[in-house]
């Protein structure tokens, strides 16, 4: 039996990214937030410290235009610095708004009190933490944030062969045929190099346009 499920295939993991923010409240325990989203299995893949204009806060809020709360929400969040980071892993949207907890504090600490909600937050705006509902909310959310960022997942398994093999694999056994004619003294340096020059998704620039920077934020 043991041997059996050795031969079996591992399962597959399909690495989802979600956008997680350590409020203005929450900030001064911004380490022991982070440990505990490293020691609940999330991968930071990147993190800034910044703050927002109330304007830039309308636009990050802004399917919450029109409640009551909103002015409140977007004067709070624009008070301070705040830490808005990446955080990758399976089902890393549902897993981040179960560490959270429920939106309200007071809530949090009756019904999750081991959530960051719980242990940061105070009330229903004050709650330490701030995270995607949906892939399509993650996804508009880290553009805003972070607006290099790749949001798509990254398979692995069969999934990922099939992209070596139709992506990849093409080019690369082009380059190892020409390498092996060549036969260079440095080979490595003298693949990259074949690589870059016949990159088939290499961009092409046309100097003569100019095309205006969409706005974002500053790293700090």
């Amino acid at each position: 039996m043991d041997k059996m499920e050795n031969l079996m295939p591992p399962p597959q993991i399909y690495v989802e990214r979600t956008l997680a923010v350590i409020k203005p409240d929450a900030v001064d325990k911004e380490e022991e937030i982070e440990d505990i989203i490293l020691r609940s299995g999330f991968t930071i893949i990147q993190r800034r410290k910044l703050q927002l204009s109330p304007e830039q806060c309308s636009n990050f809020y802004a399917k919450l235009y029109g409640k009551m709360f909103f002015p409140n929400l977007t004067a709070y969040m624009s008070s301070g610095p705040l830490v808005a980071m990446i955080l990758a892993r399976d089902k890393a949207i549902s897993y981040w708004k179960e560490l959270m907890g429920p939106r309200d504090s007071f809530r949090a600490k009756e019904t999750h009190p081991g959530s960051l909600r719980a242990i940061y937050g105070t009330d229903d705006l004050r709650n330490a933490v701030h995270g995607s509902d949906t892939f399509a909310a993650a996804e508009k959310e880290i553009r805003f944030m972070f607006p290099a960022a790749v949001i798509e997942p990254i398979s692995t398994g069969a999934a990922a062969r099939d992209y070596l093999n139709l992506y990849v694999n093409p080019t690369l056994l082009k380059g190892l045929t020409e390498l092996c004619k060549h036969k260079p003294a440095d080979p490595f340096t003298w693949l990259a190099d074949w690589l870059l020059k016949n990159n088939p998704n290499k961009p092409r620039v046309h100097p003569q346009i100019t095309v205006e920077e969409p706005f974002s934020n500053k790293e700090n």
